[in-house]
């Protein structure tokens, strides 16, 4: 008599991870970090061009004639920073450079914009900074959809704090 097979039994088919690259996942561990902060510099670019946009059709629409030069610069930098932005968050090779040239303009925004803008340069101009804008980079990211970076807690109770203090500085004035 023969047995029957046990339908209820865990499969016993031998399964590999074919698609595992060991070397592309440490590569994308060891830059990780960096791509995250690359990306958020993206967003920063978009939240300046959406800034300037805005204030660029706010000067345009208030009819002042003496804000002219003023209103396409802003408009100017504003589309500007959209553009960079996308190259940035998608970390092109001319993402790179053009976030280069502008933060080089950033850099005469003393103390402040001094301060951001080369640590921006930084960012885009390390050794990692420009392994995470090379093409290699980008294949190392296709070959590891799985990795992914991880915020720490500290960073998500401080992100808290500062719009809980920009919140109460638009708001205690309001109601005084």
């Amino acid at each position: 008599m023969t047995e029957a097979a046990n339908p209820y039994a865990a499969p016993t088919a031998k399964v590999e991870d074919v698609g595992a690259n060991p070397e592309a996942e440490a590569i994308r561990r060891a830059h990780i970090s960096r791509e995250a902060s690359i990306k958020a510099v993206g967003f920063l670019y978009y939240l300046g061009a959406a800034i300037g946009v805005i204030a660029g059709g706010a000067f345009l629409t208030s009819g002042a004639d003496s804000t002219g030069p003023l209103v396409a610069f802003m408009l100017a930098f504003g589309i500007a920073g959209l553009v960079v932005g996308w190259g940035v968050r998608a970390l092109r090779r001319w993402g790179q450079v053009a976030g280069c040239v502008m933060a080089v303009f950033g850099l005469f925004g003393f103390p402040v914009g001094t301060v951001i803008n080369g640590c921006i340069l930084y960012l885009f101009l390390s050794k990692k900074g420009r392994t995470v804008f090379s093409p290699e980079y980008r294949e190392v990211i296709a070959a590891t959809p799985h990795v992914r970076y991880r915020t720490s807690i500290i960073v998500w109770i401080f992100l808290v704090l500062v719009i809980a203090l920009l919140g109460a500085a638009i708001l205690v004035p309001m109601f005084r």
